[in-house]
């Protein structure tokens, strides 16, 4: 039920952390996976990467903030392949501080990636989707959503209120595109190592001894271990299951 072969998957956001390690998930499970973000040297060696696992692999330069960046990748990946059977939705950014100290310029770069960005791909890829009559949508999202923290380290209300954002788009969309044989799921990762939060959350010592003692699994994640519920959103093992977030977070959000 988990497996992907000849599947067409897109990752946006695949330059690095949990969208390079869902690309390669969705490579070891039979998916031709296309490979989206800014940074092209980077998910140009991602696509090499993959197609040394036995399947195709294309690398597209892609910022979801530009609509006319990401009508020209999804046009790119339909003359290649012909059709997209997942989509998944990482690009994101956390910029740091209250609605005190923010400026408009940086509550509106968190907008328009983590929540527009969302938007403006699913806007050209769900229309495939549709003429298909299939389609798996994940959306990552974050604790964050639910969770709000005190410690000046995690104050970052335009993170809050766009991944919480994430939640209700895609319930939305679940509810529109469900009797095209579209499902439209989100995740809400607790914390994970990647470049989002290797240079402040991982460089703290005192933050860390604080975290793994409140959370109930006494540590943060390790590398891979969102890929289980990503497989499951994205894979037919969760046909009837839509408008749905699942929490990946070690049990911190329970206590």
């Amino acid at each position: 039920m988990f497996e992907l072969n000849g599947k067409i998957a897109v990752v946006t956001g695949a330059s690095s952390g949990l969208g390079r390690d869902a690309a390669l998930a969705y490579a070891n499970e039979g998916a031709n996976v296309c490979v989206l973000a800014r940074r092209v040297e980077k998910i140009e060696s991602l696509a090499k990467e993959i197609k040394n696992l036995g399947v195709e692999s294309i690398a597209i330069k892609c910022d979801v903030t530009k609509e006319e960046e990401i009508k020209t990748a999804v046009e790119a990946i339909i003359n290649r392949f012909g059709r997209i059977d997942i989509l998944l939705n990482n690009a994101g950014i956390a910029v740091r501080g209250g609605v005190d100290t923010l400026s408009e310029e940086d509550w509106d770069k968190s907008m328009d990636t983590n929540v527009k960005g969302i938007y403006l791909v699913s806007k050209y890829v769900i229309p495939i989707m549709k003429n298909q009559n299939y389609g798996k949508v994940v959306n990552i999202s974050s604790i964050n959503a639910l969770l709000a923290d005190k410690s000046d380290i995690f104050i970052r209300h335009s993170y809050n209120a766009s991944k919480a954002a994430v939640l209700g788009l895609s319930k939305g969309m679940a509810a529109s595109y469900a009797k095209f044989g579209i499902t439209v799921n989100s995740i809400c990762p607790g914390l994970f190592e990647s470049e989002m939060t290797e240079d402040t959350l991982f460089k703290s010592q005192e933050f860390l001894k604080s975290y793994n003692m409140l959370c109930p699994a006494s540590r943060p994640a390790k590398k891979g271990e969102l890929n289980g519920t990503i497989l499951y959103f994205s894979s037919d093992a969760s046909s009837y299951v839509t408008g749905q977030h699942i929490v990946v977070d070690g049990g911190l959000s329970i206590v």
